[in-house]
């Protein structure tokens, strides 16, 4: 009774202050010159909904159709703009109300001009030269105390020593730490959602917990002011493009914050999922390929709430797929965005995932998209993608996160050597890129903010850390690393998932400068030592061609030694492991497919050159060795 009295009060909260302003509109803006003519506009307003005309005198604007849900407080107006539209401010005319007390009412809605370079010096797409940083905003540095707290948002905590409040990081934190970024090779920063989360504590693992993550949006078309607002991120994202860098954006399609308008006020009925109430769905992404699955199995994997504070969107709804797949190209037109990466993609209805990213292609061909599907087979994570998967329906994503090349990482890392685990464990996986349509397009880990720190994975063992960052570093596909990795953070979520979320070190006001990890002199030597080695590697792969673009030549491994190649027209480079407890010289006879006409070897990490007839690779040891001849 109490949680419903106190919903009513924000509910009629919600109404007071919105009846008192205008209208809103969704997209705000938009630009002439978009490939696409169409565009839907949602209007929000009390009563909005009993006008029924709409019209306007603005050149090359067309007014196609007027709509209005159950919901008499929005309004869709589909509007056609000709390529003869110019940027300006269109005025329309609203009529035809049945409240005699509201006869009309004149809207302004801005067209803009889109930006230059687009495809060039932004919306670049990543590639699989590239090189990703994923961060945490909240946690990660900073820069304007100032922004630290909103008054008018529901949470106004910001208390450091809580690992479950929000402490304060920010857009202009990152952005003081670009020449930390370029250090290490770094080509691109993924962050987490950086929409408006205007959200108040929940319950999570029997903790109050913030929002400090991103994932609760209440406004997509708002970047939250905690982090810079709107303006702080697109200064934000100029600012890495001036620096020849990129970014990813976070996008969540499958649910929102309980606090978004769409929940205190659904436009229709079927806005979310409710067939099975707020229960939890089954997790099994088989069922979409499953040539025995149920329907009923299907439904429970994409109508069921991820979490039961986290409405469910139902995608099958046209109104509302136009709303999110409007608001994916607003936004990367808007901030410049190189690439997506898309929370909880395999509970999305699968006609509104490639809708959305035939959208973004067509207006920016170079952009990324990467699936965020935690599944447990590569060929789940190749159903996912353009693959070469011959299943009822066929998905569009150049790419995913890929899950199965972590898993096969992690145990090649910690495992003994056998023949489908260890070594054998990511041999079998690599071996299953058949099923990709381009393997390259893959964003490959070693952890995230949602997994185990791979550090504590490794039972904080240097040499183990390192031998995944080699293998990370050269494998196919894009790899992206968790910040504070390079620098030995570690810990596993036991009990929160804040415990693999902690703050950078050094990245806040306050912080003991002797354990600044940003600098060399707050380092330990063992985290120096780290950082020196993923850093060369990094510069190395900046600048090879063999990995960026080259093909992959793999040997079945042996005695717990797995060997690889990466080559081009150009270049040459060897990745030697070995797992075993005794060491071992390769098996150059072996591998002469690719070693034929090579008789040394630069150490990628310590440029040392030495003949190839001298390797010895002790156990634990790795090592990445550019051919040359």
């Amino acid at each position: 009774m109490k949680r419903i009295l106190v919903f009513s009060i924000l509910l009629f909260s919600f109404f007071c202050s919105w009846a008192q302003s205008g209208p809103a509109i969704y997209p705000t803006h938009w630009w002439a010159g978009m490939k696409s003519n169409s565009l839907q506009l949602m209007v929000h307003q009390k009563d909005i909904g009993f006008f029924t005309k709409v019209s306007t005198t603005y050149p090359g604007v067309i007014i196609k159709k007027v709509s209005c849900p159950e919901n008499r407080n929005y309004l869709f107006v589909d509007i056609n703009i000709g390529s003869q539209a110019r940027p300006g401010t269109i005025e329309f005319l609203l009529s035809g109300n049945t409240n005699a007390k509201v006869p009309s009412q004149k809207l302004r809605y801005v067209l803009k001009a889109r930006a230059g370079g687009n495809g060039k010096t932004r919306i670049q797409g990543v590639q699989s030269a590239d090189f990703v940083y994923l961060l945490m905003p909240d946690r990660f540095s900073n820069g304007d105390v100032t922004n630290d707290i909103i008054p008018t948002y529901r949470d106004t905590g910001c208390q450091r020593s809580n690992k479950f409040s929000r402490h304060g990081g920010d857009f202009v934190g990152i952005t003081n730490h670009l020449d930390y970024f370029k250090e290490m090779g770094v080509t691109t920063l993924w962050l987490t959602p950086v929409i408006e989360n205007d959200m108040p504590r929940l319950q999570e693992w029997g903790n109050s917990v913030a929002g400090y993550h991103g994932y609760w949006f209440t406004d997509h078309f708002a970047i939250d002011k905690r982090y810079g607002g709107n303006n702080g991120y697109k200064q934000f994202c100029e600012t890495l493009h001036q620096n020849g860098m990129k970014v990813i954006q976070d996008a969540v399609y499958n649910h929102v914050g309980s606090h978004h308008f769409f929940h205190l006020d659904p436009p229709t009925a079927d806005w979310f999922n409710s067939s099975q109430g707020r229960s939890a769905p089954n997790h099994r992404e088989e069922v979409f390929f499953d040539p025995y699955a149920s329907t009923a199995d299907r439904r429970s994997m994409l109508d069921g709430w991820f979490t039961q504070d986290l409405p469910d969107l139902n995608q099958r709804n046209p109104y509302l797929a136009t709303f999110l797949i409007q608001h994916a190209v607003w936004s990367t037109e808007e901030f410049g965005i190189d690439g997506w990466r898309v929370d909880t993609y395999k509970y999305c209805e699968e006609p509104f995932l490639n809708a959305v990213n035939t959208a973004l292609k067509k207006e920016f061909p170079s952009v990324t998209v990467f699936g965020e599907s935690w599944v447990n087979t590569p060929t789940a994570n190749a159903y996912f993608t353009a693959g070469n998967i011959n299943a009822p329906f066929r998905h569009n994503a150049e790419g995913v996160l890929d899950f199965q090349t972590c898993f096969g990482l992690l145990a090649a890392t910690t495992e003994q050597p056998g023949w489908t685990s260890g070594v054998g464990k990511l041999y079998m996986t690599m071996a299953q890129d058949v099923l990709y349509g381009n393997p390259m397009n893959n964003c490959i880990f070693l952890d995230n903010h949602d997994m185990d720190r791979a550090f504590s994975v490794f039972e904080e063992d240097p040499r183990k850390l390192k031998m995944a960052l080699n293998w990370l570093l050269t494998l196919r596909g894009i790899p992206q690393l968790y910040y504070g990795t390079e620098v030995l953070m570690k810990n596993k979520k036991t009990t929160s998932d804040a415990l693999v979320r902690e703050d950078f070190p050094g990245g806040f006001p306050g912080d003991d400068p002797t354990s600044d990890r940003f600098s060399t002199t707050g380092r330990t030597s063992a985290q120096q030592d780290m950082f020196n080695h993923l850093s060369r590697l990094g510069q190395f792969r900046k600048n090879a061609s063999a990995l960026g673009t080259g093909k992959m030549m793999q040997f079945i491994p042996r005695d717990g030694v797995y060997t690889y190649f990466r080559y081009d027209n150009s270049q040459t480079v060897m990745v030697i492991a070995n797992t075993s407890n005794k060491s071992v010289q390769p098996e150059w006879g072996r591998f002469q497919e690719r070693t034929k006409g090579f008789s040394r070897l630069r150490n990628a990490i310590t440029q040392e050159i030495v003949p190839i007839s001298t390797c010895t690779v002790a156990p634990g040891e790795s090592f990445v060795f550019e051919l040359l001849q």
